[in-house]
């Protein structure tokens, strides 16, 4: 019967009739021999959903089989048919490891029509005439299959055989049949582990429930039976004490039992494990294997020392010295950071002479002293040392906080008769720069520790230092035996150390250091970045920059002035920024070269002289002033070569110019002379450009003519006429000057064109004066 499909969340299944069981997957079973009294039973099968209160029922008619088939008389002859066709059995089956007697009968074929003729029988495959040949064999008349030997399962699992049936003269009736002989399989396979020996770790302190490791096991049975349901379990543990560990009997996890681990007790575990198949029973194949679980350190102890009190000994003024190891004692695993020491001065280390580090060989602690004691000041000295790990501590549950173990360290100084001591050992002096020689910058004597004076105690200074200074041997006054510099090379950044040697009367010494530091002076007078500029007709104003080698206060803010009377009334100077300030004529000054004397003063009072060189040019940028304007220098004017060379080759082209004016005006009498005769030709206009403005007068200006035509032209403001005469008739054409100029013609008579050719005299005069125009 189909559950699900009626309810498919059913949680409680029953049948109403006690001879009938249900399983959850829907198949019905007898419980009880049944014989049915009348030809229909029935019975109701119960489902219920406990939670969602639904129930169903689902009922049965159970029909006696021999009345059924027989309402059906076709079904039954063809089912009848069937059942009754003995030329395809069903597989076969034979027991592995059979115990025989062989040959051992498995099976019979026989073919339905050996009621009609002689029927032989043969087979061939796998077991007959293949390897393992001879396994089976078929009997020619009965068809009886028989097997000669026993078969082992895990070989051979099964056989397919090829049986044929035929008449003694070749003709085969029946199909060829393929038969199926599995071999069934037996219980003679004991599981086994995968591994000889499985590992596995764990940390200590591990919650129970803490998931170790899983065993394997396999079986060579056939899967999905009894043979091969396997069961593990674990059979001893060493060391024999608390069970420790947990062995899920059908995954074969290993898990952590025992609430608390500890390394320190029992490093490892070793379980001699059983795995048994037929699902644990007792008559079931079992192995036994073995697992070995490690476990694994954390740190949870403490580092202690070995001592509470420690004493030493040490010389004072002893640098970088050991003085004392101290030992700890760690129950964690040694070389692992849960054991590794880390020692610390807890107490008793305010100036920072002591040092402690770790012996990574040993975890000893090592002190040293790293800074000279003094026995005057300190006789002894207590220190308090505290140890931790370098791991953080992992603690077990419900487990206390460590303590930090300390241990306490005298060290005993010891009185050694020293030399001599500066106080301070590093005495800074500053001195302004450019100091005179023999100048006294200060004072630097040195104390004997046992007396706390400076009685017999000389000074000096040894050879090969910067020598800027020396010391009075007995006063220890500092002076200078140079000009200092800061800018010198054995200066280095404006400061110069030199060591000063003290000795007492038992020849004792000590050292001292003096830093000779150079505070900047006022040594450097500021100067003008830049003196030479040019200046257009815009009379743009000029940015002076100055600059000082000094620094601050010694430096910028600048201040400019103009110490020339008459160049001041012309030029002015104001302020842009600290280090610039504008420079700008008053009022419209004569162009020209003009050399302004300025002054520029620092901060400290410095003044530097300047002279700037300011070409006035007219001009619209710099680069168009070529250099040839008047220098101007005092009020005073004065040509220079360059401008009388220049009106010297302007006076040649104005006469060049006046003797072609002349020939022009002769040529003038000539066109009105034959004005009339040219009466009858037509104006044409020239293309070719009029002269500029500066070589044309308001009056008119005679063209040449070379030939038999008369021309002149005039320009009055700026409009240009060129007007010429031929012929019988005139044409007035007026030109713009600088706009676009076209070249007419005129139809005469029978309406030839006629070209003006006079054109060309004029571009020839054009072509000859206009490169010269500029000059």
């Amino acid at each position: 019967v189909d559950l699900k499909e009626c309810l498919q969340s059913a949680e409680f299944i029953s049948s109403s009739d006690g001879n009938f069981k249900v399983l959850e997957d829907g198949s019905v079973y007898t419980t009880s021999a049944l014989s049915l009294s009348a030809e229909k039973k029935t019975f109701t099968i119960l489902l219920k959903d406990i939670q969602e209160q639904v129930e169903k029922k689902i009922h049965v008619d159970l029909v006696e089989e021999e009345k059924k088939t027989l309402n059906t008389r076709h079904a039954r002859d063809t089912v009848l048919k069937r059942t009754k066709r003995r030329w395809g059995p069903i597989p076969s089956v034979m027991i592995e490891n059979s115990l025989g007697p062989f040959p051992l009968q498995i099976q019979q074929v026989q073919s339905d029509t050996a009621q009609n003729y002689t029927i032989y029988y043969s087979a061939s495959g796998p077991g007959i005439d293949q390897d393992p040949k001879g396994l089976f064999y078929i009997e020619r008349e009965t068809g009886n299959i028989f097997a000669t030997r026993a078969v082992d399962r895990e070989q051979y699992p099964s056989f397919q055989i090829i049986c044929f049936a035929t008449t003694p003269d070749g003709y085969s009736p029946e199909v060829p049949l393929v038969h199926t002989i599995r071999i069934e399989d037996d219980n003679d396979n004991a599981p086994y582990f995968t591994q000889d020996l499985f590992e596995f770790c764990v940390p200590e302190n591990s919650r129970p429930g803490v998931v170790v490791g899983k065993v394997i096991a396999e079986d060579r049975d056939e899967p999905y039976t009894l043979h091969t349901t396997l069961k593990y379990r674990i059979v001893s543990q060493t060391p024999p004490i608390t069970p420790a560990f947990s062995l899920h009997g059908d995954t074969g996890v290993i898990s952590v039992l025992l609430p608390q681990l500890d390394r320190e007790l029992v490093p490892s575990y070793t379980l001699l494990v059983e795995v048994r198949d037929m699902a644990g029973q007792p008559f079931g194949l079992c192995t036994t294997g073995t697992v070995v679980i490690k476990i694994e350190d954390t740190n949870d102890n403490a580092p202690t020392f070995k001592q509470l009190q420690y004493e030493t000994r040490v010389e004072e003024n002893r640098v970088n010295v050991e003085i004392l190891r101290i030992s700890v004692v760690d129950l964690d695993e040694p070389g692992s950071p849960g054991s590794g020491a880390v020692y610390e001065i807890i107490r008793g280390n305010d100036d920072q002479a002591f040092e402690i580090t770790t012996d990574k060989n040993t975890n000893e602690g090592i002190l040293c002293v790293v800074k000279g004691l003094d026995y005057e000041t300190a006789k002894q000295r207590i220190l308090v040392i505290g140890v931790n790990n370098e791991a953080p501590y992992l603690l077990a549950p419900h487990s206390q906080q460590l303590s930090q173990s300390t241990s306490s360290v005298t060290v005993h100084v010891l009185d050694v008769d020293e030399g001599p001591v500066f106080k301070p050992c590093l005495l800074r002096l500053d001195v302004k720069e450019c100091e005179d020689i023999g100048t006294a910058i200060g004072r630097y004597v040195a104390e004997d520790p046992e007396t706390g004076n400076s009685e017999g105690i000389r000074y000096r200074i040894p050879p090969g230092q910067c020598n800027w200074v020396n010391i009075d041997d007995k006063s220890g006054e500092i002076r200078t035996v140079r000009v200092l510099d800061r800018d010198i090379g054995e200066m280095r950044r404006g400061q110069c150390n030199v060591t000063v040697l003290a000795i007492d009367r038992n020849g004792k010494t000590g050292t001292g250091t003096i830093q000779v530091c150079i505070v900047p002076g006022n040594k450097n007078f500021p100067r003008l970045t830049q003196t030479d500029y040019i200046m257009c007709r815009d009379r743009k104003p000029i940015c002076l920059t100055a600059q000082d080698g000094d620094e601050a206060p010694y430096s910028a803010p600048f201040e400019y002035r103009i110490n020339d009377r008459r160049l001041a009334s012309m030029w002015k100077l104001t302020p842009h920024d600290d280090n610039s300030w504008y420079l700008s004529p008053k009022g419209d000054i004569p162009y020209g070269i003009y050399e302004i004397p300025v002054s520029v003063i620092d901060n400290g009072g410095k003044m530097g002289e300047n002279i700037v060189r300011v070409n006035l040019c007219d001009c619209v940028t710099p680069s168009e002033c070529d250099g040839r304007t008047r220098q101007l220098s005092g009020g005073n004017v004065t040509l220079g070569l360059w401008a009388i060379l220049a009106m010297i080759l302007g006076s040649l082209l104005l006469l060049l110019i006046l003797i072609t004016i002349c020939g022009c005006c002769g040529a003038g009498v000539m066109h009105r002379q034959v004005t009339d005769d040219c009466a009858n030709h037509n104006l044409i206009i020239s293309n070719t450009e009029a002269p500029g403005e500066e070589v044309m007068d308001h009056n008119i200006i005679p063209l040449q003519n070379t030939c038999d035509q008369g021309g002149y032209g005039v320009k009055t403001g700026e409009q240009q006429t060129f007007e010429m005469v031929k012929g019988r008739g005139h044409t007035l054409e007026s030109v713009k000057g600088g706009g676009h100029q076209t070249l007419g013609s005129v139809k005469e008579g029978g309406g030839q064109t006629m070209m003006d050719t006079c054109r060309y005299s004029y571009s020839e005069w054009h072509n000859f004066t206009h490169p010269r125009l500029g000059e």
